[in-house]
């Protein structure tokens, strides 16, 4: 893992929007990101005046960021002490990955929404990075090609509680992938050629205008996920 977590590109505090709300979202999505991916390890101590110093914000918007990512269950905040990473473990989650497997069909049910042109670009240019990510069998590009999938298939449905149900439960679930990967717990190789059928049928469903397939191809993955990362 690097020191720096910005040397993967963040948006540094002098780039992030003007307006309130998007330096709000853009700080939460970062942080939210960096833990996910283990850029902030379980247990470490997050700086409320460090993080307001690299987002160029007061610390009340990361008083209230790190209090939605305890909301999460990605941080914990101990009074007097500070705020620290939570851990994550598959056993503890298991119900979460239920509730995921019959989310993940609502898509296709709840005011689903028809894939545009530069929604189907976007789709295939994740298909490009999945052939990218095997050849180099990277668990970081892997998690973050993952994440940039899921917030591909939260546009196709107009319901915004099942979108954040969804997010909610889904970035509770991430670091496990990655700690079983850097630990050599799953098969990287297999799972990323797991991942890579699954893109693609997804494609195909959507490019015939099928949601409810599509939907229902992402339930399938992600119960057999789950069921191998138990057996693992």
């Amino acid at each position: 893992m690097a020191e720096n977590p910005m040397e993967y590109g963040e948006v540094i505090a002098t780039v992030i929007p003007a307006s309130a709300k998007a330096r709000y979202a853009r700080m939460h999505d970062a942080i939210r990101r960096r833990i996910c991916l283990l850029d902030y390890a379980p247990g470490s101590r997050l700086s409320e005046e460090a993080l307001a110093e690299e987002f160029g914000t007061s610390r009340t918007p990361v008083r209230r960021v790190l209090a939605r990512l305890e909301g999460a269950g990605l941080v914990k905040s101990v009074h007097g002490v500070g705020t620290f990473v939570t851990d994550a473990n598959i056993h503890e989650l298991q119900q979460v990955y239920e509730m995921r497997v019959e989310l993940a069909e609502l898509v296709g049910r709840l005011r689903p929404k028809q894939p545009d042109e530069a929604l189907m670009a976007e789709f295939h240019a994740l298909a490009a990075r999945s052939k990218d990510v095997i050849r180099y069998s990277d668990p970081r590009a892997f998690m973050e090609l993952d994440m940039d999938f899921f917030q591909a298939l939260m546009k196709l449905t107009g319901n915004e509680a099942l979108k954040e149900i969804s997010e909610l439960l889904y970035f509770r679930t991430k670091r496990i992938w990655i700690k079983a990967a850097l630990s050599a717990e799953i098969d990287l190789c297999e799972e990323l050629q797991i991942f890579d059928r699954e893109l693609r049928d997804v494609i195909a469903a959507l490019e015939i205008g099928d949601l409810a397939a599509a939907a229902s191809i992402r339930k399938a993955h992600i119960s057999m996920s789950f069921n191998r990362f138990l057996q693992a």
